[in-house]
């Protein structure tokens, strides 16, 4: 039996993840699938980062449609062109993870000054790839600053395809991209819809946290919860947060 080319790309890579990011939910992504309703048709992702449970959805033809949201304006405009022009961003990725060569850190300090006046989704993908444990930082004027891990030069432009390719095969013809408030991006939920929610909580931090380029309270989130029972809306939540002192 001949594979076809999505088949070929996924078996190469499995559940294809182009998106580096800390906190991503890739592992315990089969966990979660296992508390999906059996009757739901699509999966929103208020707080989509690197949709890993949504790419693991597709892998395994749990959902048909997805909605992949995020407040962050520039990461939706990345996965527009991993979806849709995964062959552009590919080669646009090469070109700067080549041009790095013997340059790295200053090569690095360049392209975030850059993507900090053009927001370019080839210039975020090389910052996520090469940035310190894939972790994204903002400062109070919301620019990307984190620093680069100067031990690595990010994923190989040939396993960056690979994943690209993967992920625009799973998710092409089937994604609504979305760059709402998370209230906003619920809004139209159906009961035939599962919602998964990564949100940004501040349990863990004394102060603004510098991971996420909008915070949320816990009050206005707990509330929207609510409206979501009150419509037979199923839901999971994975909660970043502490307990006693």
């Amino acid at each position: 039996m001949v594979m076809s080319e999505k088949e070929e790309i996924i078996s190469l890579v499995g559940v294809p993840h182009p998106i580096p990011y800390q906190g991503s939910k890739r592992g315990l992504a089969p966990i979660i699938l296992a508390y999906f309703p059996a009757n739901v048709t699509r999966l929103i992702e208020p707080f989509a980062g690197s949709a890993a449970v949504s790419l693991a959805a597709a892998y395994r033809t749990r959902i048909k449609l997805f909605t992949l949201n995020d407040l962050n304006r520039p990461l939706i405009a990345l996965w527009h062109e991993i979806i849709h022009e995964p062959d552009d961003i590919s080669e646009a990725y090469e070109r700067l993870w080549d041009a790095q060569t013997g340059q790295e850190r200053e090569f690095y300090d360049l392209v975030r000054e850059q993507f900090n006046k053009t927001q370019r989704p080839d210039y975020f993908l090389y910052l996520l790839a090469r940035c310190v444990k894939a972790s994204v930082r903002y400062n109070s004027n919301g620019e990307f600053n984190q620093s680069p891990d100067n031990r690595r030069k990010g994923a190989h432009p040939s396993i960056m395809r690979l994943n690209i390719l993967g992920a625009s095969r799973l998710l092409l013809n089937k994604t609504c991209l979305t760059s709402l408030d998370y209230k906003e991006a619920v809004e139209d939920a159906a009961p035939t819809d599962i919602i998964y929610m990564d949100p940004p909580y501040q349990g863990v931090c004394a102060s603004r946290d510098p991971r996420y380029i909008g915070g949320l309270t816990p009050d206005s989130f707990v509330d929207t919860l609510h409206k979501l029972n009150g419509k037979g809306i199923s839901y999971i939540v994975s909660y970043d947060g502490r307990t006693g002192s």
